[in-house]
């Protein structure tokens, strides 16, 4: 058991750098500078992400009258922006890739500086659990490490040598693609008699609903065309999981009650942001649609 959960950690150390190398190979630094430059992009990416989804987390779990494991699962998620798959959503609903790594990488490097006050902020408000502390350093660095470097290394070969990046892309897209499945199914897996033990509650459907507004609240805080504002929707869908596993660790002293609202939530949100990307990829597959 524990030779297959190192295996699946390494699975997903390889989708993540998979991905993030592949959208940096689709990357041009001018495409690049574009996404930056126009400040009310990423102004409006922040604000959706860093205060519009926790607030959305805290709201969703009072109107469900969640018990305190599950709210405390769903402000964690909802306050930790900038999952890995984000860019990966992008890449399944042929949005826009570079602007989807970019704002991924900002909001995970900026998230996990402000993922432990803001969700401290909403459960002390909300009189739940307690104050929720990380060593933020670390945080920082896997975001480098795992996101930053490899879009960075991708972008510089597109930048340098054309020719191997476009040579290289299908390769690092097809390893992208394959190790995504393994991680969807691993996690399912998993996590399926969490998952099992949460069908009489609310907490599923609160995750389901959480990612669908989070979906519609990064489309509309977005500027530029569709593709641009959805791909943004599908990175404020779906959140970024390692800063709220290490906070129910150092915080919640792994409580199994929370890690299984914990996966519970996470799968579902998956479950919601998946079909609308699919949806999106097909409408723009057919013939006469951008």
């Amino acid at each position: 058991m524990e030779a297959l959960h190192l295996l699946f950690n390494a699975i997903t150390v390889i989708f993540i750098a998979a991905t993030m190398f592949t959208a940096g190979l689709g990357t041009t630094l001018s495409a690049l500078r574009g996404v930056f430059t126009n400040v009310p992009l990423p102004a409006l990416a922040l604000t959706a992400n860093m205060v519009v989804i926790p607030l959305l987390g805290w709201g969703i779990g009072a109107l469900f009258g969640l018990p305190s494991a599950s709210f405390i699962a769903l402000v964690l998620v909802a306050s930790s922006p900038g999952g890995p798959f984000g860019t990966k959503l992008a890449m399944v609903q042929n949005g826009d890739i570079t602007a989807a790594g970019a704002m991924q990488v900002l909001l995970a490097a900026i998230g996990s500086l402000t993922f432990a006050p803001t969700a401290n902020a909403i459960l002390t408000a909300a009189k739940v659990g307690k104050d929720v502390s990380l060593d933020v350093g670390t945080l920082v660095q896997t975001v480098a490490l795992l996101q930053l470097v490899p879009f960075a290394i991708g972008l510089l070969l597109r930048r340098y040598a054309a020719s191997t990046a476009q040579a290289w892309h299908p390769t690092a897209a097809a390893v992208s693609n394959v190790t995504f499945l393994i991680v969807l199914a691993g996690m399912l897996l998993g996590n399926w008699h969490d998952v099992v033990a949460l069908l009489g509650s609310l907490t599923l459907l609160a995750g389901f609903v959480l990612a669908t507004a989070a979906f519609a609240v990064g489309t509309l805080l977005a500027t530029g065309p569709p593709v641009r504002r959805t791909a943004l929707g599908g990175v404020a869908a779906v959140r970024n999981a390692g800063p709220a596993l290490a906070a129910t660790g150092i915080a919640f002293a792994d409580q199994p009650a929370i890690l299984g609202a914990l996966a519970g939530v996470l799968l579902s949100g998956l479950a919601a942001a998946l079909p609308i990307a699919a949806l999106l990829s097909s409408r723009r597959s057919s013939p006469g649609n951008p």
